[in-house]
């Protein structure tokens, strides 16, 4: 982007956030980016008209529930655009719409109804998505992508437009941090021995949803150091939300510990876009002065000059006090739930209100000692129990091949990896959705296909599908086998299955995805 700004422009006062906004909208379009992308491409196999769990379904079950009762109470409690159409079609349309939207927000242009229009679909998005969405992070981006709305003017999307950024939402901002870091800290206290005992890390870069190429080496440093990495967690997570509401400097600590926890997240796994739209929220700590530090000379003039042409505004500051004033009223439940939890204790990743604009979160409140991973095998031998010439389906990013090194792929997630991982710690029955992956498979159903990484029988479909469990370790580097992990065979998971077994047949209609 040219620059059309002096810079001779005299130096702005440093309590301004102009700077801070022109990064917040351009980080939060980023995150938008990867998000609708994501949905672009999986939600047709997983809620379209034939997916794992159509969205229809999912809506026509609400409607018919007593707590509901019609489309009308549907739509409030789970408030979509796909309540009025939900074809394959329109779950194409609306995600490419959102692509399209947040590629201007990270271009540099932005106003209130465009991040409203963003807010909304992937809220809708996240509602029809059902237990695929049902992540911590994607309550965390409706909440983060309703304040961004009241970031902008109404109708002004330039880069540095006519209204200063309203500091009540900088300020909410901070606090969504204080809310993400304090349930994060306290839901390890609470949730698993191995936190309090500082032998969390020992597991958790093994037994993460999607480890990377480099979450190996993370987990074979020495224990001291790993013990060092619980007690630098709890620093950051428990100590520094207490220093973001200080003065310049606490804030500019509070907010660089924060940030730079968060990258060594992104550097030790897959997290999705979870720890990259959390750094949103930590930016706001940082005041103009601070990248006035680091800016390119052009932006810092480009904000000066927008400040001294400013234009008060009663509207948008009118809004600002009257979305903090909502933001503290919906803030008692989740509040309450950080410093008294209830007899089941302390909900994390949790919504009280059904546009998720304030919520309670949290991440590894446990951690898993051991890996299961479920491996789906086809074949096409007559009789399964002496079949020899099993086939593996490939994991976008999941461990499978004890050969292959793990890829990196977040910020996008693969959502069937994802779900498989809490599969393997239950049983089919806990997934049913499972059964109709694997009636897919016997069909060699294209787009369900598209969530693997590959199939094996690219000619024709396999005659029996079966899932076995396996416990996954690390090799250690350089072992003279050259895998990168060890697996040991637990036993099956799911029993062996074909297209005429009367058992998978009743289930699939019992469910609604066969007639």
């Amino acid at each position: 982007m040219e620059s059309t700004c002096s810079p001779a422009r005299p130096v702005a006062p440093a309590d301004t956030y102009w700077l801070t906004r022109f990064v917040l909208l351009r980080w939060i379009g980023f995150v938008y980016v990867i998000a609708f992308y994501v949905a672009a491409n999986q939600l047709v196999p997983l809620v379209g008209a034939n997916g794992l769990t159509p969205a229809t379904l999912f809506f026509q079950r609400v409607v018919a529930s007593p707590e509901y009762g019609s489309a009308f109470a549907g739509f409030l409690g789970f408030p979509s655009l796909f309540w009025w159409n939900c074809s394959d079609t329109w779950l194409r349309v609306v995600p490419w719409i959102g692509v399209v939207i947040s590629c201007v927000v990270l271009a540099g242009y932005a106003n209130a109804l465009m991040m409203a229009v963003l807010w909304f679909l992937y809220m809708s998005i996240v509602h029809a998505g059902q237990s695929w969405y049902g992540y911590g992070w994607e309550i965390q981006m409706c909440e983060t992508g309703f304040l961004a709305i009241f970031l902008c003017p109404l109708l002004d999307a330039r880069p540095f437009p006519s209204r200063a950024p309203p500091w009540q939402i900088i300020f909410l901002f901070r606090w969504l941090i204080v809310r993400i870091m304090l349930g994060s800290a306290l839901i390890k206290l609470r949730g698993d021995s191995c936190w309090t005992d500082l032998t969390a890390l020992y597991y958790h870069f093994e037994t993460q949803p999607i480890p990377n190429p480099i979450s190996r080496w993370f987990h074979f440093l020495p224990h001291p150091v790993l013990q060092f990495g619980v007690i630098w967690t709890f620093v950051v997570e428990l100590g520094a939300p207490w220093f973001v509401f200080w003065p310049r400097w606490g804030s500019y600590i509070a907010g660089a510990l924060i940030i730079s926890f968060q990258f060594t997240l992104i550097v030790s796994g897959n997290l999705s876009f979870f720890n990259w739209l959390t750094i949103l929220p930590a930016l706001a700590c940082f005041d103009d002065r601070f990248w006035r530090w680091i800016a390119p000379t052009f932006l810092t003039s480009c904000a000066v000059e927008a400040q001294l042409a400013a234009k008060p505004s009663r509207a948008m500051n009118g809004t600002a006090w009257a979305v903090t004033g909502l933001v503290a009223l919906l803030s008692i439940q989740p509040v309450l739930n950080l410093a008294l939890p209830g007899p089941n204790g302390q909900a994390m990743n949790t919504s009280y209100d059904p546009l998720h604009l304030v919520n309670t979160y949290g991440a590894f409140g446990s951690v898993g000692r051991e890996r299961p991973v479920i491996i789906f095998e086809g074949t096409d031998g007559a009789d399964p129990a002496t079949a020899t010439d099993w086939k593996e389906y490939p994991y976008v990013g999941s461990p499978w091949d004890p050969k292959r090194t793990p890829p990196f792929i977040a910020p996008y997630q693969p959502h069937l990896d994802w779900q498989l991982w809490f599969a393997a710690m239950a049983s089919y029955r806990e997934y049913p959705w499972t059964l109709n992956l694997v009636w897919k498979m016997l069909h060699n159903d294209p787009a369900m296909l598209g969530l693997f990484a590959g199939n094996p029988f690219p000619d024709h479909p396999p005659r029996y599908i079966r899932a076995v469990l396996y416990v996954y370790h690390f090799a250690k580097p350089g072992n003279p086998e050259h895998v990168y992990w060890t697996r040991d065979r637990l036993g099956p998971w799911l029993p062996a299955l074909s297209v005429d077994d009367p058992q998978l047949l009743s289930a699939l209609r019992e469910e609604g995805w066969l007639k």
